[in-house]
């Protein structure tokens, strides 16, 4: 009698030797068949990609104009404000003729000082420093207030009352802000 379940049922007999089934047996199973894209889809694909390639190539170019356009502003930035160490190094020169000055009797000596002191001005000038003038408004891009005194009548809130040292500008930038008094309420 047989039996219903598939586990107990006679193996079917083949013909094959059993080194043969065994390497049917270990066959793995067919993938499943790929599909070969079509014309169109490598196409569209192939554009999609060329596209893409594009707007990189694009944008390194304007990435490639902009760090030109960067670096020759820099370089006119930095030769335009090539100076600027050097008048900022020269400035306690200048500060110290002034005190020379302040402390000197008429005489030859001092008319020497005097006249070194007008040529470094000018020499500095001509390189585009030039001093800060200090109005009776407080302006702090320019001023630095190194003391504050009550306001009053004659110096309201805000006005300058002192110059204690002048301030000097290189082309636009400040090189040194004057340093002042400032009124304060």
């Amino acid at each position: 009698m047989l039996s219903s379940d598939s586990r107990t049922a006679a193996a079917p007999q083949n013909p094959m030797s059993d080194e043969e089934s065994t390497e049917e047996e270990v066959e793995e199973p067919a993938p499943e068949e790929e599909v070969e894209p079509t014309i169109e889809e490598l196409l569209a694909d192939a554009v999609a990609r060329a596209e893409k390639a594009e707007a990189e190539i694009t944008y390194r170019d304007a990435e490639i104009v902009n760090l030109r356009r960067r670096s020759a502003t820099d370089k006119a930035e930095l030769r335009k404000f090539a100076g600027f160490n050097l008048a900022g190094r020269i400035l306690p020169v200048l500060d110290s003729l002034d005190k020379a000055l302040e402390a000197a009797e008429d005489g030859p000596m001092t008319e020497g000082l005097r006249l070194t002191r007008e040529n470094l001005i000018q020499a500095l000038q001509s390189e585009g420093l030039t001093p800060i003038e200090v109005g009776s408004e407080y302006d702090p891009n320019t001023m630095e207030a190194l003391s504050t005194l009550p306001a009053s009548e004659e110096h309201p809130d805000g006005s300058v009352i002192d110059t204690l040292e002048a301030g000097w500008m290189y082309k636009e930038r400040v090189l040194r802000p004057a340093r002042v008094v400032v009124a304060k309420e």
